[in-house]
């Protein structure tokens, strides 16, 4: 339970702050935490088993990271909203049949963020909106090379790795 807090910056999506927290053992501590709107993260999948995998440039672990198209949601959003908008700005991608896979929290040692799961299906072209500061490429490849990427060490983002592993276990139970 948060007791109270102390805002330490707040810029873009980034809250942080310093709380004090009461643990259910009775100890106060005083606790980092950096508060997030929560985000959406996409494995969109074509009819031939292909999903659109970015490549975007990540400043703050020095450089390239393949992943999934994902975003934070807005203010009035709901978790699937920000993933049909997400989609269609970042890999330039529509959706008619949409699941959700689940949701993962990324850093509860010191983040709230939460991130929904969706997987995208029948799919249709649109043209893509990137925001002012992505730098993002994108490919086709097939799911199960980009299961193999996770295994090769090319893949390391951990809501794409949850994502594609949730979306292999659907599809399959599915069949």
């Amino acid at each position: 339970m948060i007791h109270n807090r102390r805002s330490v910056l707040k810029l873009g999506v980034v809250d942080f702050g310093i709380e004090s927290a009461a643990l259910p053992n009775g100890v106060t501590i005083d606790l980092a935490v950096i508060r997030h709107p929560g985000a959406s993260a996409i494995v969109a999948i074509d009819a031939n088993g292909a999903i659109p995998l970015l490549t975007q440039y990540r400043h703050a672990v020095g450089g390239w990271l393949k992943e999934i198209p994902a975003g934070c949601i807005n203010p009035g959003e709901t978790p699937r909203v920000c993933a049909e908008r997400e989609l269609r700005e970042e890999a330039g991608l529509v959706a008619r049949q949409w699941d959700q896979l689940g949701a993962i929290v990324t850093i509860p040692s010191f983040c709230d963020e939460r991130v929904t799961l969706f997987l995208a299906r029948d799919l249709n072209d649109a043209e893509r909106e990137l925001d002012h500061d992505e730098v993002i490429n994108v490919e086709r490849v097939p799911l199960e090379e980009a299961l193999t990427m996770i295994r090769r060490g090319e893949i390391f983002d951990a809501k794409t790795i949850a994502a594609l592993h949730l979306t292999r276990e659907f599809l399959l139970a599915a069949r």
